[in-house]
């Protein structure tokens, strides 16, 4: 082997993925490579399609254009374009041209292909989204039963397609014995009571089943004449229509209830019932988080969390979105949370005054994808008195936070929690502490407000908690000089991509060669979409809602705000099955991910989705921050 060939096989033998071929392969790889110098300006190739080969950049820099001249991608050094590729665009219609006069190895497509064919990481490397899609579900269709998959559907499933018919009601001025008389010609075991207002909208006032019925009109021998307001369970709890069938599930074990109405834009659309779940043969695991609130020791509740990695990687191999899988995960999160508040009630006895525990960060977004650290506060009621009430509530707080903690919620770093006793104050004293947060946003007041923008009430007394929120976002309507300090704090966070898409990678140390997929991918999105949300004064939360919040209002295209949704189930799907491989190797999950362990395919579209967030955050700045 000459002197030329013996340096491209020192080059490939170290560069990713060719440095996973077989000595032999790799040996005889380079007299298949021919060398190749485009001048600057000039088009790759120079005859045929950019995908007759695989093009790797030895020296210079190459950009990727749509036939109408639209920059797709600028590669530089050790990038590999052509074969197989899936940047955003038309594949027939992607051109490529030198920006410098730039060197390339040149490889056929055959022989690529011949060599994909003996190597299957070198062709997990090269798959295509559509062919990484296709091999994930072949792998889900190998590791579960057709009942394993309709089990795990239900978690999936929308509420609203487990709706039979439309809703049954009676108006609150009916007697029981019309209420039954529907019930009966309906056959139905629960019916809808429903005030009759003078405009249309028909407002959900109470439920009726066949068991109030047995216990409250026969036992008691209540007239067949006598209103069905008498007898009817006044405000239930419902679910909305767009929820996943596991929250209703979830909801009505933790309401020790059989049938809950279903809301769709504050009206009711149907009842689903435990007969419909369990017509869908929901998971056994949905089953035991409904245990938790039986469960009356830690114990008992931590066999509960422990279960959690394994059900992220059935959620994973069943393809599950991030969006899913943190709604369900979160909810085990609350689940666990109410039960310990619970408990600490029954312990403690009644609260000495009215509060509302509430929940911070990814919790409070409902985008928990494993076991995290815990950050909570709670909010008090004014007439709150320290002398008297402060003993009580720094025990409910300890309960609470040391039994998170012993179930895998680890304690907050910076001591976010409600153990700490600024973190558990009166509404007036939360009041004025957020005047002061954003009337002098320094850089400690930034970041306790940032946290703090992402707040859910998760037990207690709602109306605190709402008044709190109604009460800061009133606080910044209009306020451009805070919005413009929370887009620099924004800004801190930047996708690591350079100039010419290369990834920018940690370098040294226990992560060496990674990024930070979570702190640097996820984060900026999240941080992008709450000030957008503040400036709409909205109260949306969740960072999917927020988007359409910005869609809708039209604060970004319609194109844009797909772009970044896009974005963000992309990048949440890499971290979850990079967190699930972790779990099947018995390692403990991180959010460190090595460009190396990805496709091609998944690669390039994750440069893709750096570059919408790098964009989308330099729009923010200049709207934000003039």
């Amino acid at each position: 082997m000459n002197i030329e060939l013996l340096e491209i096989r020192s080059f490939l033998a170290n560069y990713h993925p060719f440095s996973l071929l077989s000595e032999k392969t790799l040996s005889d790889l380079p007299e298949k490579i021919e060398i190749r110098h485009f001048l600057r300006g000039s088009e790759i190739p120079d005859t045929g399609t950019l995908f007759d080969h695989l093009y790797l950049i030895r020296t210079g820099k190459v950009e990727l254009n749509t036939a109408d001249g639209e920059l797709q991608a600028r590669l530089g050094e050790n990038d590999v374009f052509g074969y197989r590729s899936s940047h955003v665009g038309s594949r027939d219609k992607l051109k490529a041209f030198a920006m410098e006069d730039t060197l390339v190895y040149q490889l056929r497509a055959a022989d690529i292909n011949r060599i994909c064919d003996q190597n299957a990481q070198l062709n997990s490397f090269f798959e295509t989204s559509d062919e990484v899609q296709s091999r994930r579900q072949r792998e889900a269709r190998s590791l579960f039963s057709q009942s394993d998959h309709t089990q795990l559907s239900l978690m999936l499933t929308p509420v609203r397609e487990l709706l039979r018919r439309n809703p049954v009601k009676v108006p609150v001025t009916a007697t029981i014995q019309e209420a039954a008389r529907v019930m009966n010609q309906k056959r139905v075991s629960s019916i809808l009571i429903y005030h009759e207002p003078e405009r249309r909208e028909q407002k959900l006032i109470g439920i009726v089943t066949d068991r109030d019925l047995r216990n409250r009109v026969i036992a008691k021998g209540l007239g067949l004449n006598d209103r069905v307001s008498e007898i009817m369970t006044k405000s239930p709890a419902t679910i909305n229509s767009s929820d996943f069938a596991f929250k209703a599930q979830l909801q009505m074990a933790r309401y020790n209830v059989h049938h809950m109405p279903v809301m769709a834009n504050n009206r009711p659309a149907g009842m689903i019932t435990t007969t419909d779940l369990t017509r869908q043969h929901t998971c056994s695991t949905v089953y035991i988080i409904g245990d938790i609130y039986k469960h009356t020791d830690i114990d008992r509740i931590k066999e509960v969390t422990a279960k959690i990695p394994e059900l992220l990687v059935n959620l994973v191999a069943s393809g599950a979105t991030a969006m899913s899988v943190g709604q369900l995960i979160t909810s085990i999160t609350d689940a666990v949370t109410t039960r310990l508040l619970q408990l600490a009630e029954k312990k403690l006895g009644p609260a000495p005054v009215a509060y509302a525990w509430v929940a911070a960060g990814s919790q409070a977004r409902e985008e928990q994808i494993a076991k995290t650290d815990q950050d909570n506060i709670l909010v008090l009621a004014d007439d709150y008195i320290p002398k008297e009430h402060s003993k009580y509530f720094s025990l409910l707080a300890r309960h609470v936070c040391d039994g998170l903690n012993a179930c895998g919620y680890t304690y907050c770093p910076g001591d976010m929690m409600a153990t700490n006793y600024d973190w558990r104050q009166p509404l007036k004293v939360w009041k004025k502490n957020f005047n002061q947060w954003i009337d002098r946003p320094d850089p400690e007041a930034l970041m306790l407000t940032s946290v703090f923008f992402d707040l859910r009430c998760i037990y207690g007394n709602r109306s605190l908690f709402q008044d709190l929120r109604d009460y800061v976002l009133s606080k910044i309507r209009g306020n451009r000089i805070f919005l413009a300090h929370m887009t620099r704090n924004a800004l801190s966070h930047q996708p690591p991509l350079g100039f010419f898409r290369n990834f920018v990678l940690i370098k040294g140390g226990e992560h060496d060669h990674t990024f930070d997929v979570k702190l640097n991918g996820i984060v900026p999105i999240v941080d992008l979409v709450r000030v957008y949300a503040l400036a709409q004064c909205s109260n949306a939360i969740n960072t999917l809602d927020r988007i359409d919040l910005m869609e809708n209002s039209k604060a970004i295209s319609n194109d844009s705000a797909g772009d970044l949704h896009d974005a963000l189930e992309f990048i949440g799907n890499l971290r979850i099955q990079h967190q699930a491989s972790q779990v099947k190797a018995g390692k403990e999950m991180d959010n460190y991910v090595s460009p190396d362990s990805l496709s091609h395919s998944d690669r390039n579209l994750l440069k893709e989705s750096f570059l919408v967030i790098r964009n989308m955050q330099s729009v923010m700045k200049y709207r934000y921050q003039r």
